[in-house]
């Protein structure tokens, strides 16, 4: 499968047997009033960003399907995101043409849908681009029958033909002259090609499997990690580098049940000095905060610039972790960077999370072309000029300037190597990253550590200030409950970590948002998107997209993290609720673990389970660690059960290739090593109970879950758990207890002891 991390296509994929050559014309003048089209109607900001185009855009739909169908009309479905440069490049190349737009409108039904609105359409398609031409990415180009069946497709298309690859407007015509000569031909093909991905793309348990042995699993996949590990840099590949958060979360993990031995501290080694020199690199926003998608070479300099709320998410979680293991505040400051960027660009007044930010902005009000990277990079003639003040103390003669561009890898001509930007937009252009050690850079200038601290910290407050002139990208407005629960998580874990309390109020705020605005109370549902809308109101959809499995398992998984953050019992209240629902509306009865969609929906024509964790980790993956939890907050071991059989329905992909699958490995230990349930007896707002619960929040121990029995009888977690009436305060003091399978250890009140029994 398709790993969601790829950027939007850089490269073309082509169509056989179809070649000729082409012209393309190009967009009406500027004054002519613009076409609108259906998508006008729309709230996703990438159908709104297409609803002046030339094309009769669909939505995807009832309407579209029911045209294609009455005037016997092939589909063209392309689908994108709003932060898609490769999407932008193609809308302005061939979407926003004319001709091209009256071929379509002649010969096709065009449909264009958000892949981060409908995931489900997205998967379908990308499994058949995937399996038919090696590859896939966004823009995704698909032509499809009029009962939905795909045939050819694709990715990015250039408008005209070249030497070696076709245009669009080739692709087009071949297409249609193939609908009207060649039928049925196509509408068989289109048959053996749906069969034969409905049988490779189905994930079952094979007969009596069950759950694959944690040691070899976990040893195996450490061993592919490591082989793939880049020694200087950090990371997993040469180029591009993704910041890939599921393998980092395997190697805290694989060091916690392996923390005596070398292969332990190798995995430690292995995440935190990736963790570092993300941090350090130019995927780091050193002006604005937060994270890149991911770095185009080596070095994790040179970035592609989309901030991506996903990532953010899980980035937050990724370096609070490596705070509670290392206790080492440069950690803590990168999860207080990433959580700053997220409350200040990314939030909504009402408390959701927005999508993203693109890639691609205007490098000054006065421009009419869009660059990427334009609102980040800096000439080395700017920043003298913004940063001009003498340096006292330091070597005679010094400027703020001289420090900063020192520090931060800033050269006269530019610091991008011309082979990371082909089309020659950062030409001349610095992307900052911190080529030098703090004391080094101090050593250089002959200042004291602490002083250099401070002088850095300025110069980027200047350049933030001048930063803010610039026109700025466009930020996606869209807000995806399951995106939305990957930073409440990001905040929720951040704050119990840190002892940060404004982040569990802030994760709090974003789970209260979740409630009121994608979650159906009459169903007891979850909903997929809701939008900023005019006056900056939230609004929904005319026909709101239900949730799918990713979104009930993130968002599960984020009310069990603020429980622990908040010890607020109705989180876990609504977390169990929501996974009963996902339980009925996605659990597969005869193959085993979840689908990514439910059942019912006729223009879906398969129903799949992603077998690869990317960007995000597969919903499947989460789901065995959210039941493992579910059954410890609940006493409902049904949930055990059905943690084993997911694992058993994936077992041969665990055992073959588990580097895939990074983070179900990692609940595969969990599953075999056994929760346990600490349990802190004692009132919330005491101080010995305070101390108890900072011990177990700032200890790493991924085989934890932790709850507080207050002695309200009548509360949640008494009513689901009744073996908490015979816990006691010992001696009138806050008193923890570690339990497994409800079976628990002598009590304890010294917050030494309790360290060591959380040890794995």
């Amino acid at each position: 499968m398709l790993s969601a991390s790829l950027r939007c296509a850089r490269r073309h994929t082509f169509l056989t047997g179809i070649a000729a050559m082409a012209t393309v014309g190009t967009p009406g003048p500027p004054g002519v009033p613009r076409h609108t089209n259906r998508l006008i109607n729309e709230k996703s900001p990438y159908l709104l960003q297409h609803a002046h185009n030339p094309v009769d855009w669909y939505p995807w739909g009832q309407e579209a399907f029911d045209k294609a169908k009455t005037e016997n009309k092939l589909i063209f479905l392309s689908v994108g995101y709003s932060t898609c440069h490769w999407c932008h490049v193609m809308e302005e190349e061939s979407f926003k043409s004319k001709e091209i737009g009256e071929i379509m409108n002649e010969h096709f039904v065009c449909i264009k849908v958000d892949r981060e609105e409908r995931p489900d359409v997205d998967k379908v398609y990308m499994t058949f681009v995937q399996a038919t031409s090696g590859g896939g990415g966004w823009p995704m180009s698909v032509w499809l029958t009029p009962d939905l069946k795909p045939f050819a497709g694709g990715t990015y298309f250039p408008p005209e033909d070249g030497v070696h690859r076709v245009g669009f407007r080739t692709v087009l015509l071949r297409i249609a002259e193939q609908w009207k000569e060649n039928k049925d031909a196509l509408l068989e093909s289109s048959q053996r090609i749906l069969e034969a991905l409905r049988h490779t793309s189905e994930i079952r348990v094979q007969g009596q499997e069950s759950p694959p042995p944690a040691k070899e699993v976990m040893d195996t996949c450490f061993q592919q990690l490591s082989r793939s590990y880049d020694e200087d840099y950090g990371g997993f590949s040469k180029s591009p580098k993704f910041p890939t958060p599921v393998n980092l979360n395997f190697l805290f993990t694989y060091w916690a049940l392996h923390r005596t031995t070398p292969e332990g501290a190798r995995a430690l080694q292995m995440a935190l000095h990736t963790l570092k020199m993300m941090a350090h690199g130019g995927i780091h926003d050193h002006i604005g905060q937060g994270f890149h998608r991911y770095s185009t070479d080596q070095h994790w300099h040179v970035p592609h610039f989309e901030k991506m709320l996903y990532d953010q998410g899980q980035l937050a979680a990724m370096y609070s972790r490596a705070f509670q293991i290392s206790g080492d505040e440069f950690f803590a400051d990168v999860v207080r960077d990433i959580l700053l960027y997220v409350s200040r660009d990314l939030s909504d007044q009402e408390g959701g999370f927005y999508s993203a930010e693109d890639a691609d902005s205007h490098p000054t009000t006065t421009s009419r072309e869009k660059r990427e990277g334009a609102f980040c990079v800096w000439t080395a003639e700017e920043l003298r000029a913004l940063l001009p003040d003498p340096v006292k103390g330091a070597t005679e003669g010094t400027t703020l300037g001289d420090v900063f561009m020192r520090h931060y890898g800033v050269e006269e001509a530019g610091n991008v190597d011309p082979r990371k930007d082909p089309h020659q937009e950062l030409k001349g252009k610095n992307v900052l990253i911190s080529r030098c050690s703090p004391e080094l850079t101090a050593a250089r200038f002959g200042l004291e550590p602490a002083r250099l601290s401070a002088l850095l910290q300025e110069c980027r407050q200047r350049l933030s200030s001048a930063r803010a002139l610039r026109p700025r990208p466009h930020l996606d407005t869209k807000m995806l409950a399951a995106w939305n629960g990957l930073m409440i998580s990001g905040f929720a874990q951040a704050g119990a970590a840190l002892a940060e309390q404004e982040y569990v109020s802030r994760a709090a705020q974003a789970a209260a948002f979740l409630r009121t605005h994608l979650f159906d109370p009459d169903s007891g549902r979850l909903l997929r998107s809701c939008y900023r809308g005019k006056d900056d109101s939230v609004e929904q959809s005319t026909v709101p997209i239900q949730g799918f499995l990713e979104d009930y398992v993130f968002v599960i998984q984020a009310l069990f993290d603020l429980y622990e953050a908040s010890l607020d019992q109705g989180w876990l209240e609504w977390a169990l609720h929501l996974q009963h629902m996902q339980d009925k509306l996605f659990w597969d009865p005869k193959g085993f673990a979840y689908f990514s969609t439910e059942a019912g929906d006729p223009s879906l024509l398969l129903r799949l389970k992603d077998d690869q964790d990317g960007a995000e980790p597969t919903p499947n993956s989460v789901s065995v660690t959210n039941l493992l939890r579910a059954a410890c907050y609940s006493g409902h071991m049904d949930w055990v059960e059905k943690a084993g059989k997911i694992l058993a329905a994936f077992s041969e992909r665990l055992q073959k290739i588990p580097i895939t699958l990074p983070e179900m490995v990692r609940a595969t230990a969990l599953f075999h090593h056994t929760l346990k349930q600490v349990v802190v007896c004692g009132d919330p707002q005491g101080e010995d109970t305070k101390e108890m619960l900072h011990c177990v929040r700032s200890v790493f121990s991924p085989n934890k879950v932790l709850m507080v029995a207050d002695g309200d009888s009548s509360g949640f977690l008494y009513r689901q758990l009744p073996f908490l009436a015979s816990l006691e305060r010992k001696d009138g003091k806050a008193t923890a207890y570690v339990c497994s399978n409800f079976s628990c250890s002598l009590p304890v009140t010294s917050v030494q002891e309790l360290r060591e029994m959380l040890s794995p």
